[in-house]
């Protein structure tokens, strides 16, 4: 089974794109969205949090992931010891899950830290969604319920999208111009192929 990554920079459209992949039948692994949910389930990484950041992250007996989030971006140190604790966590829950998909000819594994965490390193290719970035401010603005000052700060930390488009194999234009559909379609067909290869994983 091919692992196929897809991330992005905030705003840009990842969760989109990779609804498309999921209507065409290929499984979609949501790194954010599973670590959600190990946020809430798994007592080992809770621990691990609250002894980096402090016991104000719990609220109701849980992890209040805004409160994590807003110490956690204050500076790239503490958003590099986030993803060191929760990262672990996240990849062998997704390991697992590829064990339970590997029937499928590829998977997708969409995450927005996917160089910055080495993870990448587990895949054989990598799609990079982009978009203006006055689009993605806008975008996560509204999603978010941030200020436009929250999100430009957290996109300061994150890979520039230059750097991003540099690193993948695969790339797509999320502007709300062009068609996502027929640039899925055209990289599902691509790595439909490639799936039939001996493959290696990305260095």
């Amino acid at each position: 089974m091919l692992r196929v990554g897809v991330t992005g920079g905030i705003g840009s459209g990842k969760t989109t794109v990779c609804k498309v992949f999921e209507s065409l039948g290929v499984p979609v692994y949501y790194a954010d969205a599973e670590a959600k949910k190990l946020y809430a389930e798994n007592t080992q990484l809770q621990f691990d949090l609250v002894t980096a950041f402090g016991d104000t992250i719990i609220q109701n007996g849980e992890v209040h992931k805004p409160t994590l989030l807003k110490l956690a971006f204050g500076s790239k140190e503490t958003s590099a010891a986030l993803n060191a604790i929760v990262h672990p966590f996240v990849f062998a829950h997704y390991e697992q899950w590829c064990v339970e998909h590997d029937s499928f000819a590829y998977t997708v594994k969409e995450a927005a830290i996917l160089f910055e965490s080495g993870s990448y390193r587990h895949l054989h290719a990598v799609v990079g969604v982009l978009a203006p970035e006055a689009l993605r401010v806008a975008r996560s603005v509204v999603r978010d319920n941030s200020t436009e000052a929250e999100v430009r700060a957290r996109m300061e930390k994150q890979m520039s999208q230059e750097e991003l488009a540099r690193r993948c194999g695969y790339l797509i234009n999320n502007d709300g111009q062009q068609s996502l559909l027929k640039q899925v379609l055209a990289i599902h067909e691509q790595l439909l192929l490639l799936a039939q290869q001996p493959s290696n994983f990305l260095s």
